[in-house]
């Protein structure tokens, strides 16, 4: 019978708890969506309520993945389905903790923040920014930026990390991005800005000129369709066809 209070599970091989790091992955990413979505809800629309609704949802989430036992956490259930047919890659269940224990700790600080004194600042972006950072690096590039703080600190030593990232090992030539993989990932980026900057000059000059000759001249182009209308998406159409 599985035991429902724990944290980690037994391997044969492995001296010390262990979850499966693609579960982990997975569930970061999940989390990671929605809090996107959360935040631009926030930031483009001045709308709190789903930012709210994440952060109680979120703390719940971590609360039982830290203090019940991470396989009945929902996102790391969820995440268990999405690499079910995928071979685990055991990591070391401690190090995993103390990152999720920052992660509580911030979910708290929201809570305090954000549902019951409902403050709207720039601490709530530094702390949103910071979470949002933490499982953008887990979810991305597999990094648990909390396991490293872990390993950092006195009589600590991390164990069975993610991509062997604890063990001493010699990377692989082609691992190696060296000063010409860096020099085109630089050229790329300013190509880019180049592009951002000058390449549609005339376009920008006549959208935003359009609204003005549109009243001008009578058009009715401006006028959000039918569906918009219905929608109540009438005021975003505007905007999307640079009429306001």
């Amino acid at each position: 019978m599985s035991r429902i209070f724990g944290f980690g599970e037994t391997v044969p091989g492995y001296d010390v708890p262990v979850l499966n790091e693609r579960e982990v992955r997975a569930a970061a990413g999940i989390l990671l969506v929605f809090a996107m979505i959360t935040f631009a809800n926030a930031w483009f629309m001045g709308n709190f309520r789903p930012t709210k609704i994440f952060v109680i949802a979120f703390l719940i989430d971590f609360t039982i993945r830290i203090f019940i036992n991470p396989k009945y956490s929902p996102s790391m259930i969820v995440g268990r389905f999405a690499v079910r047919n995928q071979a685990p890659e055991w990591t070391g269940a401690p190090q995993k903790r103390f990152a999720w224990a920052i992660g509580w700790g911030l979910a708290v600080t929201m809570l305090w923040l954000i549902v019951i004194q409902n403050v709207i600042g720039p601490i709530n972006m530094l702390v949103c920014a910071t979470c949002l950072t933490l499982m953008f690096f887990e979810s991305a590039f597999g990094i648990c930026i909390g396991c490293k703080i872990y390993n950092a600190l006195p009589n600590r030593q991390a164990q069975h990390c993610a991509g062997g990232a604890c063990e001493v090992f010699t990377s692989h030539p082609s691992q190696r991005v060296g000063a010409g993989g860096t020099a085109i990932v630089v050229l790329f980026l300013a190509l880019v800005g180049i592009v951002a900057q000058r390449g549609f000059p005339a376009a920008d000059a006549n959208a935003a000129a359009a609204p003005a000759a549109a009243a001008v001249n009578g058009d009715d182009r401006c006028t959000p369709p039918a569906f918009a209308v219905a929608m109540g998406h009438a005021e975003k159409w505007k905007l999307h066809n640079n009429c306001k």
